[in-house]
């Protein structure tokens, strides 16, 4: 006779040797009825678990809203998922319109000025339309809407401490973080079809933020896609594991992808995929041979990422506000000098450089093919030249593929006028190039060139690869900024 095995809940009961002949016949039918008797039991558990249910559903709607209203926010959006009746139930007027007079009172994020003017202005609503009268629902989004208004008045009031050598706040990771800001990718293809997708890893650096969707198979063909939407997310801060908690969109950036695909510029390239910058800022990478997408990056710089990520609109994005310096007619060189300039170079991993340079200046004799020229780092001046700390490479990952893309960073650039003002601030991922015609008597090696440009000015790093040290040498650093971007600025006519 063969061996027997015979499953016990979590036991497994077999003949050790397997060959044996197995002389015990009773056995199996004890345990044959216990595993029926336990087969049945799961039965009525489900059971007992059905019957609980609609015992509850079955109970007076008067019970259940009791029941319910000593419920907190979180709980109680969580229950509105369960089924048809606890939605309804869970998004009762009365039900919101109590959490929001009692989380309001105790929140401790705002003054104690602001808070009786927004419960002022809570009076003077329930004063003009009834509780009831309202909308299934609209006491719930009004209580989310002030939670999500405190918070966010919160975080802006931390931005205040601005760092002295980037002229950016200090605390705009932490800041976004404490609000609960996400960003989201909404792909539309070529025959209408739309799909938002989260971040599948975003990487914090010092002035910038880099975020990347993966494909995973997920994401249209590259030639399918006919739109990009970039949006922040505002959510609220709900304890509801397993649920998306609702939040408020903000448009950051809108492209027509069918315009930019044939002007697109391939930066880079490894055995598996192959980068196509868009626009400054955004990089697609697509599998080679291939035209199904890798991955979407996204870098998005930190002036004013706070305000751009939450204070927009789903279909309009936030209006930067015009701040001119104050008007100078007495200096004939008003707009030529005192710039300072913030950079850094850095992977989706670790920092390459961060440099600050200050006192720039171009002399007006100087401007030349309509752009002002500020020198940070001369080829001729060999005391300011700068080893870099790292390779210049691009590591990326999509599930559970990676690699890393040589001659290729992120660049973040910012350039602050003689108030310490933001200027000029972009980021975007740039790639490096040997130079066709080098002329240099102080290096032997190769000379690489890293050239960024937008409607605003442009960038040229130069580099000299040494062989010996294995290392790169930075050894001239050049902005230029466009006249036009100047004049408009200080009101001058240069």
């Amino acid at each position: 006779m063969a061996s027997t095995n015979v499953t016990y809940r979590n036991d497994l009961v077999s003949d050790s040797k397997g060959s044996r002949p197995v002389k015990q016949m009773a056995a199996p039918k004890a345990v044959t009825s216990r595993v029926r008797a336990v087969r049945t039991f799961k039965r009525a558990d489900k059971s007992s678990t059905a019957s609980t249910l609609n015992f509850m559903e079955r109970l007076p709607s008067e019970i259940l809203f009791k029941i319910l209203s000593y419920l907190d926010a979180s709980a109680l959006f969580s229950i509105s998922h369960v089924n048809k009746i606890f939605n309804q139930l869970a998004n009762d007027n009365a039900l919101w319109n109590k959490i929001y007079i009692a989380e309001l009172g105790k929140n401790k994020r705002q003054k104690p000025k602001r808070i009786d003017e927004m419960r002022d202005e809570m009076l003077l609503k329930i004063a003009t339309v009834a509780v009831h009268d309202r909308d299934a629902g609209d006491w719930k989004w009004l209580h989310f809407k002030t939670v999500a208004k405190c918070d966010m008045d919160y975080g802006l009031r931390r931005l205040g401490l601005i760092s002295r050598y980037t002229g950016l706040p200090n605390q705009t990771e932490n800041v976004l973080r404490s609000i609960n800001v996400t960003w989201e990718l909404t792909i539309s293809d070529k025959s209408g079809h739309e799909g938002t997708y989260e971040p599948s890893w975003s990487e914090f650096c010092e002035t910038s933020v880099t975020l990347c969707w993966s494909g995973g198979g997920c994401l249209p063909d590259y030639r399918q896609i006919s739109s990009l939407q970039l949006h922040g997310v505002r959510r609220v801060a709900l304890d509801c594991p397993g649920l998306k908690a609702p939040g408020f969109r903000s448009l950051m950036a809108k492209l027509d992808v069918r315009d930019l695909t044939k002007s697109a510029q391939v930066i880079g390239h490894d055995k598996l995929v192959e980068l196509k910058l868009l626009q400054p800022g955004i990089i697609i990478g697509v599998w080679k041979d291939r035209c199904s997408i890798a991955f979407v990056m996204f870098t998005l710089h930190f002036h004013r990422l706070v305000e751009r990520s939450i204070l927009g609109s789903a279909v309009c994005p936030y209006v930067m506000p015009i701040i001119k310096p104050p008007f100078d007619d007495i200096d004939p060189e008003y707009g030529l000098h005192g710039y300072q300039l913030h950079i850094v170079l850095h992977g989706t991993v670790c920092n390459i450089m961060s440099q600050s340079f200050s006192k720039l200046f171009c002399q007006r004799t100087q401007i030349s093919d309509g752009l002002i020229q500020l020198t940070a780092i001369s080829r001729t001046i060999l005391s300011r030249h700068t080893p870099l700390s790292g390779s210049i490479t691009l590591p990326w990952r999509c599930e559970a593929l990676q690699g890393t893309v040589e001659n290729c960073c992120i660049m973040s650039l910012t350039l602050l006028d003689e108030f310490k003002k933001p200027f000029w601030c972009v980021t975007s991922p740039v790639s490096m190039e040997l130079e066709k015609t080098p002329v240099s008597y102080d290096y032997d090696g190769e000379h690489c060139l890293i050239h960024y440009q937008d409607s605003d000015g442009q960038m040229k790093m130069k580099f000299v690869w040494m062989k010996e040290q294995k290392q790169f040498v930075l050894t001239s650093l050049v902005v230029y900024v466009t006249v036009s971007k100047v004049n408009k600025h200080f009101s001058r006519e240069y």
